[in-house]
């Protein structure tokens, strides 16, 4: 069957993967939250040592942790503690923890390094399920709230006289995030996830005259950098997420060459 074929199922995780993030990377881009990103990735680590401590499914502990962290976060700030810093502080103490969690587990074979930068050619029928159910739930979250959210991000006035709570938007974001966190450690990695949030929408932005514009492109531009990517690392045999990752950061590279030269023109 075709799902049988490794290369294949890895093509359709990327794609999904790529999907998910988008969108939540847009929002990113805007809110200007790619440190928030960065600390609930690195939080994954954290829920997988959990999990499989716990024996519970990967998805469920980098999910629950993940989204603990963006809670935490969210609430604290502002509260005594600069946001970067708090931040800065949180991202690195859950990924030190997790990585110390994950050495005591000697009754569990684990590889450290596929969670770090991702194994997406190892991943299963069951993963890509979980990765595809991810992207709907995103994509659902996100399409639902999508006026919302916009408005929220704008500006939280505006949102506020319009009947709508910038919080409850920020926590919706925060769900959102912490789905594409847990949907992607497979993928890319807790270390690149942010770099698959944030470099497609940076790339859109110059090329999009509306949100949704910039949205579907970022969409195009993660999905296609996957297909790329995984190609690349196929021919040169190098790590599949990283490579991902640097076929991302061409086409920010192409993107902003191309934006400026048209600015100057």
């Amino acid at each position: 069957m075709m799902l049988d074929d490794f290369m294949t199922r890895a093509v359709l995780a990327g794609i999904g993967t790529g999907l998910a993030a988008a969108p939540a990377g847009c929002f990113v881009v805007w809110r200007r939250m790619a440190y928030f990103g960065d600390a609930t990735a690195h939080a994954a680590i954290l829920g997988v040592a959990l999990s499989l401590a716990l024996s519970l499914p990967v998805f469920a502990g980098a999910l629950g942790v993940a989204l603990a962290m963006a809670v935490t976060v969210t609430l604290l700030t502002g509260r005594g503690q600069a946001g970067d810093t708090l931040l800065g502080v949180m991202a690195h103490s859950a990924l030190a923890f997790g990585l110390v969690g994950v050495s005591f587990l000697t009754d569990v074979r684990i590889d450290v390094m596929a969670y770090l930068f991702g194994d997406i050619l190892a991943v299963s029928r069951g993963d890509l399920a979980v990765i595809w159910g991810g992207a709907a739930l995103v994509l659902g979250l996100v399409g639902w709230r999508w006026s919302a959210l916009l408005t929220a991000t704008l500006s939280p006035d505006l949102a506020r006289a319009a009947g709508i709570d910038p919080r409850q938007e920020q926590m919706i974001l925060t769900l959102v995030l912490a789905v594409v966190v847990a949907v992607a450690i497979k993928v890319v990695g807790a270390l690149l996830i942010t770099a698959l949030l944030i470099v497609p929408a940076a790339a859109a932005r110059p090329f999009a005259r509306t949100p949704e514009a910039m949205a579907g492109l970022a969409a195009v531009l993660a999905m296609g950098s996957a297909w790329a990517g995984l190609r690349a690392s196929y021919a040169l045999d190098t790590p599949a997420g990283p490579t991902i990752v640097c076929v991302l950061a061409l086409c920010f590279a192409v993107a902003s060459a191309v934006s400026g030269a048209s600015r100057r023109a």
